[in-house]
């Protein structure tokens, strides 16, 4: 076996290993991680890193798996298929899911969303009605929190979303929300 050969299959397995390393990290963290946070905690170069998951998303892509590696609410996140959803429910191993969002909380939260940061006056402004419930829920769901105050008299709480609320909606980012019908003109 030449040099070149040895070295070259040090480096497949170095790649292996860190594949490895990745599923792990991934499969423990509790929501999305990082690149960044991925290398640093396998002390590897970004770019390799990067690789490594291309590499890894590309295997589970190629092959019939029941899970995939997703780039979700600006980071990595090891996740079921969706058509295997059914049967993880009948075993009974998945999550239990929460309430759907009220009507109100729903409205609540677009505002948010497209309007962020947005006081619980501005809210209630749009909707015409108080949004003092819904903000309550959306906070215990972690899908908006406090942004500070408003440099205004009273100084009221601004609100936004968080990393659950893009999680949850399937969101890279904000950029991702759709476009805001401006209707009939």
């Amino acid at each position: 076996m030449s040099e070149t050969d040895s070295a070259e299959r040090a480096w497949e397995q170095e790649v292996e290993a860190l594949k490895a390393m990745l599923e792990a990290l991934l499969f423990s963290a509790a929501g999305p991680v990082s690149v960044e946070q991925l290398a640093e905690a396998c002390e590897m170069p970004l770019d390799t890193t990067r690789e490594a998951l291309r590499s890894l998303e590309l295997e589970y892509g190629s092959s019939r798996r029941g899970f995939a590696i997703c780039f979700v609410a600006g980071g990595y996140r090891m996740m079921t298929c969706p058509e295997y959803a059914d049967a993880i429910r009948r075993l009974g191993k998945e999550e239990k899911q929460p309430q759907p969002l009220s009507r109100a909380s729903l409205e609540v939260l677009a505002i948010i969303a497209y309007k962020q940061p947005a006081t619980r006056a501005e809210i209630d402004n749009i909707r015409g009605v108080s949004s003092d419930s819904a903000l309550r829920t959306l906070l215990d769901r972690g899908l908006i929190e406090e942004a500070g105050r408003k440099p205004v008299i009273g100084r009221p709480m601004l609100y936004c979303t968080t990393s659950e609320f893009l999680l949850r909606f399937g969101l890279l980012s904000l950029e991702d929300l759709p476009p805001v019908d401006a209707g009939p003109a």
